[in-house]
């Protein structure tokens, strides 16, 4: 991956977290953290990875994927590239996974 895309992810974490948190008014959308975002290389299309505490994830995921039409068109204002991709909500299950193996560690340790 370049160094011009992996700027473009990191501000796209950046400034995706800072719109949902200042600007967008669904309350479902806004318990969420901006955790990845993946450009391709294209420009055309950008994963946005997220985490919730809320327990209802697809009640937030259909709040911020009816919000990315909202959150793309300020993100237009406050990243200055030539096309701005389009940009879906995925789930980031990663945190759960990692706290599954540490669960598992933990309890393979205590058996010995």
């Amino acid at each position: 991956m370049s160094v011009k895309i992996d700027r473009l992810n990191n501000a796209f974490v950046e400034k995706i977290s800072e719109i949902i948190h200042d600007e967008v008014k669904d309350k479902d959308a806004k318990m969420v953290t901006i955790t990845d975002a993946r450009v391709t290389n294209d420009l055309s299309y950008a994963k946005i990875y997220f985490t919730t505490m809320n327990n209802d994830r697809k009640k937030v995921l259909d709040a911020l994927n009816k919000a990315s039409g909202f959150i793309r068109s300020k993100l237009c204002e406050k990243i200055d590239i030539r096309k701005m991709p389009e940009i879906s909500f995925v789930y980031d299950e990663s945190i759960e996974y990692g706290k599954k193996i540490e669960d598992i560690i933990e309890r393979i340790n205590n058996h010995e």
